[in-house]
């Protein structure tokens, strides 16, 4: 994973370079209305697409922390899953920074991307045909791991993820972007969660809970 201490993500430097030039074009030719909509996309994207850092909080040993900015809007016991015994669900929104922070140190188990639409969450078929990406991140010494989903909502970008299957990361560091999605945490038995419904969270400062013991599951 490349780092980018700029103050905007470089997955926003397309979308910026395009408004500029615009309005640039726009304000050469004196065309009024148009370059006051080139100047406001460019504030739009310049906020939508900031990069700000953030603290690397001094949790004890086997935290996890949020990977992403948002509200928590529902937890959910599993009942008939083997691995994992919570579900946590995170909505976000072009208000919330939309980069991506790894929740413990770990390594990247699996990633799965699924390209398709972007239509709203009130629909039914959204949860089906959304594009989404799956991750495990786990710790290789004690077994413990986590399972998240990352699903669009209506955005006008596609997800990104800037890391690759078997790298070891830090807990905090960026692996992606997601703008304007739902989140979905699988927690394992051993966890002991710190959250509740309405909380918001902020990647890589809010804790989630702590890894209780050596997960034995698989």
């Amino acid at each position: 994973m490349k780092s980018n201490l700029l103050p905007i993500a470089k997955e926003g430097w397309n979308y910026l370079a395009v408004s500029i030039i615009l309005f640039l074009i726009f304000t050469l030719f004196d065309l009024n209305i148009l370059q006051f909509l080139a100047f406001v996309t460019t504030l739009f994207f310049l906020f939508i697409f900031r990069n700000p850092e953030r603290q690397s909080m001094l949790y004890q040993e086997n935290s996890v922390v949020s990977p992403i900015d948002g509200v928590v809007v529902s937890i959910q016991e599993l009942q008939n899953e083997n691995s994992y015994a919570y579900k946590v669900e995170i909505q976000s929104s072009y208000l919330d920074v939309a980069l991506l922070r790894v929740p413990f140190t770990s390594s990247i188990e699996k990633i799965e991307l699924h390209k398709g639409a972007r239509i709203s969450a009130f629909k039914a078929l959204s949860k089906d045909i959304n594009e989404n990406v799956k991750l495990v991140f786990t710790d290789v010494k004690s077994s413990n791991k986590i399972k998240i989903v990352h699903r669009l909502k209506q955005s006008i970008k596609g997800i990104d993820i800037d890391v690759i299957k078997g790298q070891n990361l830090l807990q905090g560091s960026r692996y992606g972007l997601v703008l304007n999605g739902i989140t979905e945490l699988y927690l394992p038995h051993n966890f002991r969660l710190n959250i509740g419904i309405g909380n918001e969270l902020t990647a890589s400062e809010s804790l989630i809970g702590y890894f209780t013991i050596e997960n034995k599951k698989s």
